[in-house]
């Protein structure tokens, strides 16, 4: 006769989790939506459940115990197994319904979703989609935590662990000053801007690298000391003639440069671009979904551009 055993709840280990996170109790309480004395008292339960002490607390701090770390990263894979349970009931159903949390870069959210997301809501109205911006590498924290369920990224982009699939291609034009290069060729070369200075977004931007990649940059080339944290910013700058950049065609599209005094010129090459496209968990049950959701984003993108698409989009922080 078997006896019965307690376990932790999932509630407890999200609780748990918000501590390691936060490392602090009032902070991990606001983050779960609940006050720090209920917060303490799920600490307290689960540790009684377990038997063993998870958090050492301090009157300063909150640490955790070397047991309560392997606590948190095995709760971490529970939870994220849960919901890809909760994913594949969902996914039984009609495709592309329910909630869909969505991580995306600020180099592709501003130009591509409020193309797509009007057409994409009037074709899977029962889709809701939350939406979080951030740059590449904490996207892909987020997703293998298990706090989205999808990203959209600009490729390549190293990934590994992660199943991916591109879209789209965006290749990079040059902006430069009116009056500056040689305006009047329709396509130019990376030899055409090597004496130029390079305007380019902060370190930790994807972006960054694939400008300089793009050309053969990555080295030897004069860069400016002051870096953007926006393609609209980099714009302003072009404008007020402190060099020239590499703009994505997307950000051009969407009217990134309408209104300047800036010129545009393609690059020679077949290349010389970045990849639009999705990554997700291998464990997800969703790929039919995602995959379903490329080719809807692939043929949105290969229709004419209507200028002043808006979408409301669902943001999550």
């Amino acid at each position: 006769m078997s006896t019965f055993r307690r376990l932790p709840t999932l509630t407890q280990l999200r609780h748990l989790i918000a501590v390691s996170e936060h490392g602090h109790f009032g902070r991990a309480a606001q983050s779960c939506f609940i006050t720090q004395s209920s917060l303490s008292a799920s600490i307290r339960e689960l540790e009684t459940t377990l038997g063993e002490t998870l958090i050492e607390r301090t009157r300063r701090m909150v640490m955790m115990t070397p047991l309560g770390l392997e606590t948190v990263s095995r709760a971490k894979s529970v939870l994220r197994a849960v919901e890809d349970i909760a994913d594949l009931v969902s996914a039984a159903g009609a495709p592309l319904s329910g909630s869909l949390r969505l991580g995306v870069i600020p180099t592709i959210a501003p130009f591509l979703l409020p193309r797509v997301l009007p057409t994409l809501h009037r074709a899977y109205p029962d889709l809701k989609l939350y939406l979080s911006e951030k740059q590449s590498a904490p996207l892909i924290d987020d997703l293998e935590a298990g706090k989205l369920d999808l990203l959209l990224l600009a490729f390549p982009y190293p990934c590994e662990k992660l199943k991916t699939l591109a879209f789209a291609d965006d290749p990079f034009w040059v902006a430069f000053p009116k009056g500056r290069l040689q305006s009047k060729k329709e396509r130019l070369t990376s030899r055409d801007i090597e004496a130029e200075t390079l305007l380019l977004l902060g370190e930790g931007n994807c972006l960054r690298d694939h400008a300089l990649s793009a050309c053969g940059l990555a080295t030897g080339h004069q860069a400016t000391e002051f870096q953007a944290t926006s393609l609209h910013t980099l714009v302003q700058m072009v404008e007020g003639g402190l060099g020239v950049t590499l703009l994505p065609k997307m950000a051009i599209d969407a009217g990134i440069a309408r209104s300047t005094g800036i010129q545009l010129r393609p690059i020679d090459g077949e290349t010389l671009g970045r990849h639009i496209g999705f990554a997700w968990r291998p464990s997800s049950p969703r790929e039919d979904e995602f995959r379903l959701l490329a080719e809807f984003f692939r043929d949105e993108l290969a229709t004419p551009l209507v200028l002043g698409k808006t979408a409301k989009l669902r943001t999550s922080t």
